[in-house]
């Protein structure tokens, strides 16, 4: 009761894509502990440029990395100096030649992870948790979502006793799978201590492209094809009720069984008839 699952783990192949692209049966140990190490790196060393999420991707002797960010000019630098800098640290964490690639997200207010971000800062700059939780809520909404929940937890307000406080608003469906929604996690750090920050910001249901539904009719129809025997099942039951349907018209027909009996009658006249003529020859018989 009351546990939460990552909303984008919960998602993963239906709504959601992976954020690590590549397969390895023999090395995978190693390229999971380098993608973490990626990651760790660019959170160190990128913390105030407003990175949401970072996407790897790798081929045999590649490595691709994807950074998704609100402030492209900070990963940047002047002239590109920054860039190069991580691009060099990345090719000797990994030993492999890495491609950079830079990434401006586009309404940066609906992105969970930037909201939790900039929540966290704000508590660190001893705005009241109160108030910088209405205002990303706001700007959210006036953003375009359909919905946004933001918890802190913590020693909030340097209360001596740490808890939770939560505020709402719109609809954030968590167990719809093909609700859009996004989530994101930060800390804040206070003179009393961590405070830890969680968004879920809900943008509308993912629905299938025309192409997926029509594919999907399609499907439907093949196997509505090749269920023909189980079709035919049925429609010999409708058959039978047809037949059980004959049998109570059967039923309903004794009123005709009267026409039905008017053969048997034409040859009960006959034997009438039959004395007629057996009673004529006698009186032949008796003129002769």
């Amino acid at each position: 009761m009351g546990q939460k699952i990552n909303p984008y783990g919960f998602r993963l192949g239906i709504t959601t894509d992976w954020k690590s692209r590549w397969f390895s049966e023999k090395d995978y140990k190693k390229y999971l502990h380098e993608d973490l190490a990626i990651r760790r790196y660019l959170k160190r060393n990128l913390s105030h440029a407003g990175i949401s999420r970072v996407e790897i991707e790798r081929t045999r002797d590649r490595v691709r990395v994807d950074i998704h960010t609100a402030r492209p000019g900070v990963v940047i630098g002047r002239r590109g100096a920054e860039a190069d800098r991580i691009r060099a640290d990345l090719d000797k964490m990994t030993g492999k030649q890495v491609t950079l690639n830079i990434l401006e997200v586009k309404g940066a207010e609906t992105d969970a992870q930037l909201v939790a971000q900039g929540v966290a800062e704000q508590l660190a700059s001893r705005v009241s948790f109160r108030r910088a939780m209405r205002r990303a809520i706001n700007s959210a909404m006036k953003g375009g979502a359909k919905g946004i929940r933001v918890q802190c937890s913590g020693r909030l307000g340097g209360a001596e006793m740490a808890r939770t406080e939560f505020y709402r608003e719109g609809r954030v469906p968590l167990h719809t799978l093909r609700a859009d929604i996004d989530y994101g996690l930060a800390e804040g750090r206070t003179t009393f201590g961590m405070v830890g920050v969680k968004v879920w910001i809900y943008r509308g249901d993912v629905l299938p492209s025309r192409e997926e539904q029509e594919a999907d009719r399609a499907r439907a129809r093949a196997r509505a094809a090749a269920g023909g025997p189980g079709g035919g099942e049925r429609r010999s039951g409708r058959g039978r009720g047809e037949g059980n349907g004959g049998g109570r018209s059967g039923g309903r027909a004794p009123k005709a069984e009267p026409a039905a009996e008017a053969p048997t009658e034409a040859p009960a006249a006959a034997p009438a008839e039959a004395p007629a003529e057996a009673e004529a020859v006698p009186a032949a018989e008796g003129k002769e």
